[in-house]
């Protein structure tokens, strides 16, 4: 197995640029206002964490940094990652930049989006979304009897509060 113990973004870059060109080039789906991008990888329990943005999907791709820790699934096989937003599905792969990987779909096709730029974005925020834990709902504020908010005006309460 294939680990990447450096940024793995150029070699993300590479694959998905090379699947552009030989795999996805007539495919109607394409957005043509959008390039091949990968965004914010980052270490993750030892391993590579990051978003690609391509012009016709936008993934989350996990890559194992080290042998350690790493479940293999094997090509097209699902596993599901713990996350603090929650468990997520993802479908193994293999490139030859990449070697083993795992992808989560987040949009397919990418027609949603009007600019790099907007995908970008909407990337970033996924990935933060990702990593942090959902906030519990707020309980909602019993309704209050707005009579009780009310001071006793009567003559005897008056008289007993001294």
């Amino acid at each position: 197995m294939k680990f990447q113990t450096e940024n793995p973004t150029d070699a993300v870059e590479q694959a998905f640029f090379r699947i552009e060109r030989e795999q996805m080039a007539d495919v109607p789906i394409l957005n043509p206002a959008l390039t091949v991008e990968a965004i914010d990888f980052q270490r993750w329990q030892g391993h590579w964490l990051g978003i690609v943005v391509t012009p016709w999907c936008m993934s989350i791709l996990l890559l194992p940094g080290s042998t350690e820790g790493w479940t293999s699934t094997g090509e097209n096989k699902r596993r599901f990652v713990k996350f603090p937003a929650g468990d997520f599905a993802f479908l193994g792969g293999m490139e030859a930049e990449l070697g083993e990987y795992q992808s989560c779909p987040l949009f397919s096709p990418m027609d949603r989006f009007a600019s790099q730029i907007d995908a970008t974005q909407t990337a970033r925020a996924s990935l933060i979304g990702l990593l942090s834990a959902p906030v519990a709902p707020a309980k909602p504020t019993p309704k209050r009897d707005k009579a009780a908010d009310q001071p006793d005006l009567s003559r005897r309460r008056f008289f007993a509060i001294r």
